[in-house]
């Protein structure tokens, strides 16, 4: 990183997520600045360019790797692509920001994971969710014994997707688990706060092969459960509970929050509507990235959690496979 204060930033890809999410992110913070964007198509480029005041637009990925005004580098591009340009983009030593999931199996990972490490770059999975100030309160909330002691963190997940999409294509890296549900079993795996050690999966899946719908269970060592159901095929929904031994918390619009983030905390005595505050979460993660950049690497979920993440969601749909 330069002299220049702010994280430099670089996306690959003119993706809806980039739109909806990262650049707003970006744009809300004081420790990050969006440098440049990359197409295929350097019209595309150029049109996002105008449109969000962004300095450079190119026409290939390759290019922005080149770009010495560019530190850090967003990857929203097909599951299947994130090994390939992770591994250029740190070979071009540029830290990087890799959507979720963050490859198609736990080998890849370890082997991105690996790379980036050989690198000297940071390697960081976009689970923008983790950077909401209500998921730092809910956990410090069950720290404190709000609910008693964890016994189980239940999340759904569902959307639909139209039938030419990429996601139904096995190839790409598609499926309901790892497309929408891998945020249910990351919010198992944080407030557990350690590793599954066991797995059970049924799935549904589709004449593409993938899994339209799948509910998986999950045992935690210090004996926190988690559930997890997610689908391509059923009305929206995208909510976690916390249960405990005396209480429950339950979180509406879990991923996709709105402006003032809401949940609801019930024990036996009370009823209580908690709010929070609604600071941006892709601002947050970005600005988490900075930090991590200016702190020699050290991210406080480092980017072997990424390689957890995946062992988990390789050993659950082996389990819905085999089941």
């Amino acid at each position: 990183m330069t002299a220049n204060p702010k994280l430099r930033w670089g996306i690959l890809g003119c993706a809806r997520i980039t739109r909806r999410g990262l650049i707003p992110g970006i744009r809300a913070s004081s420790q990050n600045h969006l440098q440049a964007i990359a197409s295929r198509n350097q019209e595309t480029a150029r049109a996002w360019a105008t449109e969000f005041s962004i300095p450079n637009a190119y026409g290939s990925y390759e290019e922005i790797l080149a770009d010495p005004e560019v530190d850090a580098v967003y990857i929203p591009l097909p599951n299947e692509l994130h090994r390939q340009w992770v591994f250029a983009a740190a070979d071009a030593g540029k830290h990087v920001l890799c959507e979720k999931p963050l490859a198609l199996n736990a080998a890849e990972a370890r082997d991105m994971v690996a790379h980036c490490k050989a690198r000297g770059v940071v390697l960081m999975e976009a689970f923008m969710w983790g950077h909401q100030p209500r998921t730092e309160a809910l956990r410090r909330l069950v720290a404190e014994g709000a609910i008693g002691e964890l016994r189980l963190v239940r999340s759904s997940f569902s959307i639909t997707v139209d039938p030419g999409d990429w996601r139904l294509d096995p190839a790409r890296g598609g499926g309901a688990l790892w497309d929408v549900g891998c945020y249910g079993v990351s919010t198992a795996r944080l407030f557990a706060g350690v590793e599954p050690d066991a797995y059970g999966a049924a799935a549904r899946f589709g004449p593409t092969g993938v899994d339209l719908s799948l509910t998986a269970s999950l045992r935690f060592p210090n004996g926190v459960l988690g559930q997890v159901d997610c689908s391509f095929e059923q009305p929206f929904r995208c909510t976690y509970e916390l249960v405990g031994t005396t209480g429950v918390i339950e979180v509406p619009d879990a991923y996709l929050p709105p402006a003032r983030p809401t949940a609801q905390l019930r024990t036996a005595d009370s009823v209580k509507d908690l709010v929070f505050d609604g600071h941006n979460q892709y601002g947050g993660m970005v600005d988490a990235m900075s930090r991590a950049v200016a702190d020699g690497g050290r991210l406080s979920k480092p980017a072997e959690d990424g390689l957890n993440q995946m062992a988990a969601l390789d050993a659950i749909l082996s389990a819905a496979r085999t089941g």
